[in-house]
């Protein structure tokens, strides 16, 4: 269970291959993909910059670009996407994100010994089955959107949650398991979404003879030891800090909870998290069996833990960035190196009945990658004919130099042609 944000709010930040690692099985999986198309997805063909072609191998499978970024008319992922698949950065033992997994894997490996099997390398390309309908995401949940979720093709996404691989684990007879990787989604541009992050995602299974003689019942039972387990890996993370359950709903725990803790003065969302509905279990041969489940977002965590402001400088190379964290070293707090001016460029357009902001987003982001820092809607007006404008200041700023002018103005001019062509507005 992975706890999402925007759109996917209501979903945890949320033939098989086998081998053997470390004395445990390690499951990897990619599927094959349909080539049938959903007529609820743009027949439209997208625009790309062309990249060189490559092969990936994700989770013991080789993928070739053209198995991602395909002309399948429900095919939504751009190359920028696909250059992002196999980074894992969770497994970099010197970056943040993988310095504050390495932390959550030693609060369970002191707590519970020998307990949990970790998973840290499945593909993140699966099955709109794994990814939503095994998790009980109703069949009219926004989040199976074109516009929320990247489409291989209509039956084939690229995970928007490390959920999608909770029911293939429990058949494969996990009872205990946290399953760390990259997932994907179409999001808004800001210093705290990007369309690439990392989660994690725990499950504990109990038997009959684990709640027998406790005095409460399977479910009573499952939340008390979540919450315990919870708190004490709060208090590992940050401290003695001051904590609250909140009440929450999730298409596939109940009762559902979301774990807050007081920390810099303000009460910041840790997790989200609850015991397993039943007919998951039931589905996957557990009937007889209870579940927790939680899911957290490593960079939500890592930015307030290591003082980062922007999301974007998890992806940089830049040596005065990756220099300052080291294995096991968790909390350091980074230490900016640079803050160069951003460029603002405004675009007024008026919109049509298909225009979404998230479209809007990933046309950017296809042109100016990581230089965009930030859109922002400041004006949305309509007029007596009942047309619509919007206009939105584009915030562009690189990490690591300054931006010239004359490279601005080409992002600018390729931005405003591209958003008129792909998204049928007429500019102001």
């Amino acid at each position: 269970m992975a706890v999402v944000s925007s759109a996917h709010s209501a979903i945890f930040s949320k033939a098989s291959l086998f081998h053997h690692i470390n004395g445990f099985k390690r499951f990897t999986f990619c599927l094959p993909f349909s080539s049938s198309a959903a007529a609820s997805l743009s027949t439209k063909k997208k625009w790309r910059q062309p990249v060189a072609s490559s092969v990936l191998e994700l989770g013991g499978t080789k993928i070739a670009k053209d198995d991602v970024v395909r002309d399948d008319p429900t095919n939504n992922v751009p190359d920028t996407i696909f250059s992002k698949l196999g980074m894992q950065l969770h497994r970099r033992n010197n970056h943040p994100l993988g310095i504050l997994k390495n932390g959550i894997y030693e609060y369970f490996d002191t707590n519970y010994p020998n307990m949990f099997d970790k998973f840290d390398d499945l593909c993140p390309i699966v099955s709109v089955k794994q990814n939503f309908d095994d998790v009980l995401v109703p069949a009219d949940h926004v989040s199976r959107s074109y516009n929320d979720t990247y489409y291989v093709d209509s039956q084939t996404v690229l995970r928007c949650h490390t959920s999608a691989h909770q029911a293939e684990l429990l058949r494969g007879g996990h009872t205990h398991f946290l399953v760390t990787g990259d997932v994907y989604r179409r999001d808004s541009i800001d210093s705290t979404h990007y369309p690439v992050f990392h989660q994690m995602e725990g499950v504990r299974v109990f038997t009959p003879e684990n709640w027998e003689g406790s005095g409460l019942d399977p479910t009573s039972f499952a939340a008390d030891d979540l919450k315990k387990s919870l708190e004490g890996l709060a208090r590992h993370l940050f401290g003695a800090v001051e904590m609250r359950w909140i009440d929450a709903y999730f298409p596939f725990t109940n009762p559902s909870y979301e774990l807050e803790i007081y920390f810099k003065e303000k009460w910041m969302e840790v997790l989200g998290c609850g015991v397993m509905e039943q007919e998951i279990l039931k589905s996957n041969g557990r009937s007889d069996s209870v579940a927790w489940a939680f899911g957290l977002g490593l960079e939500r965590l890592a930015m307030v833990l290591f003082d980062i402001p922007d999301i974007r400088l998890f992806w940089s190379n830049d040596e005065r960035f990756t220099s300052q964290f080291s294995q096991g070293q968790m909390g350091v707090k980074f230490k900016p190196f640079s803050k160069y001016p951003p460029c603002y460029k405004d675009m007024s357009f008026w919109i049509s009945e298909s225009f979404t902001e998230n479209n809007l987003c990933e046309v950017i982001r296809g042109i100016a990658g990581d230089l965009v820092e930030e859109v922002t809607l400041i004006d949305n007006f309509t007029n007596k004919k009942g047309m619509t404008s919007h206009c939105y200041r584009i915030a562009y700023r690189s990490m690591e130099r300054s931006l010239t002018d004359e490279e601005i103005n080409d992002l600018q001019w390729n931005v405003r042609e591209q958003v008129q062509n792909k998204l049928n507005v007429v500019l102001r």
